[in-house]
């Protein structure tokens, strides 16, 4: 008997069911960990009162409860269950799914369309459900595991609603395993602290608790088990991530935002997250370096250098030894004086840059290696900024014709209150030398 095997005392020929199977909700009410959805003021109850059932587009994780719920609204609806898989069925069996929820339209019943993994179908697999979506033929129910808004056409989007399903809560996930214990009649056989450990193995997802479960039947005797000794007889839920989807830019946005917000033990958190979900750590240093760029700059100087030599050193080191060095990076970034602006700064001269055109610098900044240019003014008047007592001319550098612009505001932390110093000092000189503002 498999571990996903509950009842071991089937008749000799027949099939045990998955115990994930014989516990599934017979009605909306036993589902759990979805009230936002499923509670008395839910989303999806006000639309069953309301009379209209519409496409929907279920959004969450794994084992949150997408199929049930879809199988749950068309009992609760009075609809035709017909369930596909992106992964296995293709057009034609799309085309006698569609035939016989034609025949059921012609009697006034109608078809609920359950598309699992909906994502997984092309453009024109996703084009060939509206026609059918549009004229009434079926409703459709759609889950994915991914971000709709990236892998859903906008036609296809546009006539759903998209709504969301959480990871299950702790809360969640222990009335699942009680149900299992009702359901065998006697309390599972493990010890309160392996209990929280089952909890936290299923990382939210509800049909890997309940497979967990199923196989602690084999547990022989009364004896509880221990952490350890669970961990030999069930593993661990791989934490969720997809290095191609949506957690992959989550997980990086989490890090980059408390590194910004100089909260270095939640950007560790989010670098662990990362590294045990098998992102690839040269990509998590390539956004470091630009981080160190973007949101630290001048305010901390040695801070680019250094991602630089962190990169270098996993380079050389690979997992595990050179993940610590990215570590060193994280809080060395996160406890470094913040500041955007030279970011903002150089967003500000690329717009006017583009707005001003193809204006040649001033004739004095431009070098003048034949006589022509010479005699067309080329270097005329350009002062030596070494030969001036103040080692400054301040003469402009801006084309003819702009006014002085002032791009970069450096703010008053780290180096950059050093670098504000010079350029008032600066100011002040081109004011006297030319009678210029800054």
């Amino acid at each position: 008997m498999s571990q996903l095997e509950f009842d071991n005392h089937s008749p000799a020929g027949s099939t045990a069911t998955p115990l994930a199977e014989m516990l599934r909700p017979a009605s909306l009410d036993e589902v759990v960990g979805q009230e936002s959805l499923l509670g008395p003021e839910g989303r999806l109850w006000r639309m069953l009162n309301g009379g209209e059932l519409a496409s929907i587009i279920f959004w969450g994780p794994p084992g949150t409860g997408k199929t049930t719920i879809a199988r749950l609204l068309a009992a609760e609806a009075g609809m035709a269950f017909e369930p596909v898989s992106a992964v296995f069925d293709g057009v034609a069996d799309l085309r006698k799914v569609f035939a016989r929820a034609a025949e059921r339209q012609a009697t006034g019943e109608r078809t609920l369309l359950f598309v699992d993994e909906v994502h997984r179908f092309n453009k024109a697999q996703q084009d060939g459900l509206l026609p059918r979506v549009e004229d009434g033929t079926v409703t459709l129910v759609g889950a994915t595991t991914e971000n709709p808004s990236f892998a859903l056409n906008g036609a296809l989007l546009s006539r759903a609603q998209v709504m969301v399903l959480e990871r299950l809560s702790t809360d969640a996930l222990e009335r699942l395993l009680q149900r299992v214990e009702a359901h065998r009649g006697t309390q599972l056989p493990v010890d309160d602290e392996a209990r929280a450990a089952l909890l936290a193995m299923a990382d939210g997802d509800g049909r890997y608790l309940l497979n967990m479960a199923a196989s602690l039947v084999t547990v022989p005797g009364e004896r509880l088990l221990s952490p350890a000794e669970l961990a030999d007889i069930v593993a661990a839920r791989a934490p969720a991530f997809d290095r191609a989807g949506d957690q992959h830019y989550n997980l990086m946005s989490a890090l980059h935002k408390t590194l910004r917000g100089s909260d270095a033990d939640a950007a560790l958190y989010w670098l662990a997250r990362m590294l045990a979900g098998g992102e690839d750590p040269h990509y998590i240093c390539r956004r470091l370096t630009r981080f160190a760029s973007e949101d630290i700059g001048l305010a901390e100087p040695e801070a680019l250098p250094r991602a630089l030599a962190a990169w270098q050193a996993y380079e050389r080191l690979g997992s595990p030894e050179g993940d610590l060095a990215i570590a060193n990076l994280v809080i060395y970034l996160a406890t470094a004086p913040k500041s955007n602006a030279a970011y903002v700064a150089l967003k500000a001269a690329s717009k006017a840059a583009s707005q001003t055109g193809s204006l040649a610098p001033p004739a004095h900044i431009l070098n003048a290696p034949t006589s022509l240019m010479k005699d067309l003014g080329y270097g005329s008047g350009y002062a030596y900024d070494h030969d001036d007592p103040d080692g400054f001319a301040g003469q402009n550098g801006f084309p003819d014709g702009i006014e002085r612009q002032r791009y970069y505001a450096p703010v008053e932390r780290g180096y950059e209150r050093e670098i504000a110093r010079r350029l008032a000092y600066w100011d002040r000189l081109r004011a006297g030398k030319t009678g210029e503002g800054s």
